[in-house]
């Protein structure tokens, strides 16, 4: 079991920098690929980024492709995501989720999720 909480929602202004967390609770952090989405309202679900076990793999969504970087701590059970450049668009719901095995794009596939944290960008 992975209870997942994220943090460091808000509202920014276009092109500003901004570093969502993910603290996981739990003695198998280690071995869950990671992964970020969103969805803004009246969309559906959107695949932001994904990151392996240990942190050697890592895929991002077009949308946010070269403008984001998602990492972890294993040491301290806790994944981040560095997102650049932000854009009106990027304004979401933004959910952390959890799955053994490795990464993918496909939410189906991920077996834990946390609550969300919102971040609202502005023009």
């Amino acid at each position: 079991q992975v209870h997942l909480v994220e943090s460091g929602g808000g509202l920014v202004h276009a092109g500003d920098s901004l570093r969502l967390s993910c603290a996981a609770s739990g003695h198998t952090f280690r071995y869950h690929a990671l992964g970020w989405f969103r969805q803004a309202p009246g969309k559906e679900r959107e695949f932001v980024a994904s990151i392996s076990n240990f942190g050697s793999h890592t895929d991002y969504g077009n949308s946010v492709r070269n403008r984001a970087t998602i990492s972890r701590d294993n040491n301290n059970n806790t994944m981040f995501l560095q997102m650049n450049s932000l854009k009106p668009e990027d304004t979401a719901m933004y959910y952390c989720a959890a799955k053994l095995g490795s990464i993918t794009s496909f939410e189906d596939q991920y077996e834990y999720w946390g609550q969300g944290t919102q971040v609202t960008v502005s023009s």
